[in-house]
């Protein structure tokens, strides 16, 4: 990120921390809580995923959290790989500048008018940018942009140095992308990482061409996996997983009319992959045997694997699929504040679990 927008945010930060000497945050720096580390796992969901910028702001000025491996698709990559280059440039400052920054950018792609009516968490699109989703469905990307033009593009390349980070990256990363012609996800690690491989991550096939890498199409991750998980398992040295979800995971009220269902089945689809391999967690760690004698390396591992979890439940703000699309500043720092609000809840309740045990009952939420 350039210098004359990141300093100013990195300066301010600095100074609420002067100004408050006896934050929780002021007192992890002066080592008077002992830090945690945890792998993060984050969810995709367009516009929602300023979301989970403010999940991320909060534990990360909370400061008694390091992070080890970090796992996104779509969104939750551009907020994965967003903070890792913060973080490489200015620690845990930069790292919130840095996402400060890239949102604040996607709060100006699309003038008002054409985004957003209404206000607080009744917003929504407008009738402009309802007319813009509907051609989705009814015209492909060739016809709709034939340049193959994506804003997104211009925004990670003035926000993102991808060479510093292939070279020198503060975490683990895994970018999920889907391979369009066959279905499968490839994980993309840090030294992997380029413009392309972060478009790709984030690639709706009604809106953008493909992304071609090594000669072959990709979609976004989300179809395939959203996070995926079994990376910060295989991969991470931490047994502490973090999941910081856009989807509920339970929604009120059954689908009803048309326009209803159609955007459930598209919610499930997004959502099935990531179920499915929780749920395979939950069984597994169950199965593993409870003698200690009888464990093997996977299964001692399994038996010391600890699950946290943020999501939004019933925020009346992300009920409606639409404004997944809805890239309008108000909307955004919307957003930002209930995942900050959140995340502050979760750390208050659960920060000493981490380390200890796993803060959700499995069972009950993926069995």
């Amino acid at each position: 990120m350039s210098h004359h927008i990141i300093g100013p945010v990195v300066q301010r930060l600095r100074n609420i921390a002067v100004r408050d000497p006896g934050s929780t945050r002021a007192r992890a720096w002066r080592g008077g809580l002992r830090r945690k580390t945890v792998n993060l796992a984050l969810q995709g969901g367009g516009a929602h995923g300023a979301f989970t910028w403010g999940a991320l702001d909060a534990l990360i000025d909370d400061g008694r959290l390091d992070f080890e491996g970090v796992s996104g698709s779509s969104a939750g990559a551009m907020n994965a790989v967003v903070m890792a280059q913060g973080w490489a440039v200015g620690g845990r400052d930069g790292a919130r500048a840095a996402l400060e920054g890239f949102w604040a950018a996607i709060g100006q792609l699309v003038p008002t008018a054409w985004a957003a009516q209404g206000s607080g968490e009744d917003m929504r699109l407008s009738p402009a940018g309802r007319v813009l989703a509907s051609w989705t469905t009814q015209f492909a990307p060739a016809q709709l942009n034939p340049m193959a033009l994506n804003v997104l593009r211009g925004v990670l390349l003035k926000t993102v140095d991808f060479e510093r980070l292939r070279r020198d990256c503060p975490f683990k990363l895994f970018i999920g992308t889907t391979q369009a012609n066959t279905g499968r996800l490839r994980v993309f690690r840090e030294h992997e990482l380029t413009v392309e491989v972060l478009l790709a991550s984030a690639c709706l096939p009604r809106i953008h061409h493909p992304v071609e890498i090594d000669g072959q199409p990709y979609w976004d991750g989300g179809y395939s996996a959203n996070p995926a998980v079994f990376p910060l398992f295989y991969e991470c040295e931490s047994p502490d997983v973090l999941l910081v979800l856009l989807n509920p995971l339970v929604r009120e009220g059954t689908p009803q009319t048309s326009t209803e269902i159609r955007e459930r089945i598209a919610e499930l689809g997004f959502h099935a992959h990531f179920m499915r391999e929780m749920q395979m967690f939950s069984r597994a760690m169950a199965f593993a045997g409870p003698s200690f004698a009888q464990r093997g390396p996977l299964e001692r591992k399994l038996r010391t694997m600890r699950f946290h979890m943020i999501e939004p439940g019933q925020c009346a703000s992300m009920q409606r699929p639409e404004t997944r699309l809805l890239t309008h500043m108000p909307y955004l720092r919307l957003l930002h504040d209930q995942g900050r609000s959140h995340a502050g809840a979760w750390l208050a309740q659960h920060a000493r679990a981490v380390g200890v045990h796993s803060s959700i009952d499995m069972e009950r939420c993926f069995g």
